[in-house]
């Protein structure tokens, strides 16, 4: 008999990239100081191995093992690596790239679909489970949100302070392209602040 399949996708705390609206994709920076609740009981979260993921998974989760995969990593920009909208909008392939991230990639960065493969492979490789925290970045989190509701990667919101819950009949639902059962954001915090 299947079991359901859950994904609880939290984006990582702010960095200083992210304040001054940067792309920010494999540039590993660390998070702005911030104050968090701790949440104690959970003992095992996944993630990113950038440091801005590690940080957040140490700060919300104080008592978990933290398993680290590149393959949680955010979309290598390329040459628009640490660069703003403002500095990209007059540039054609940008505007394309916008438009549709599937067909265009940023000069010497990494395509939407190659993301994707990526970030299915590495939920293929995690452990037979029901249930997975994963402390990631906003493209991953949007590329789910999308697969999961069927939504465009264009009108996916990845909130930073919240959690998303995907929820799958069953795994093989998930790998085999469903839309998922169940789907919720909620604060991590009382206030919904970080």
């Amino acid at each position: 008999m299947d079991r359901r399949f859950a994904l609880n996708l939290i984006r990582h705390l702010p960095t200083a990239g992210n304040s001054q609206k940067k792309y920010i994709g494999w540039t590993d920076e660390p998070i702005l100081p911030v104050q968090v609740e701790p949440v104690p009981h959970l003992k095992e979260v996944w993630g990113s191995d950038l440091q801005r993921c590690r940080q957040t998974a140490s700060l919300l989760f104080p008592a978990a093992a933290y398993y680290e995969d590149s393959g949680w990593r955010e979309c290598n920009f390329g040459a628009w690596e640490e660069k703003t909208y403002n500095q990209l909008v007059q540039d054609p392939l940008y505007r394309n790239w916008i438009d549709d991230p599937y067909r265009f990639t940023p000069p010497d960065g990494e395509s939407l679909e190659a993301l994707a493969k990526r970030i299915d492979q590495t939920i293929k490789s995690m452990p037979d489970r029901e249930e997975f925290t994963v402390v990631t970045h906003g493209g991953p989190i949007r590329y789910l949100l999308a697969k999961a509701t069927g939504g465009k990667f264009q009108e996916q919101k990845a909130h930073l302070g919240y959690s998303h819950r995907l929820v799958w009949k069953s795994r093989s639902a998930y790998e085999e392209g469903a839309l998922c059962t169940s789907f919720s954001v909620e604060p991590l915090t009382e206030s919904g602040n970080m």
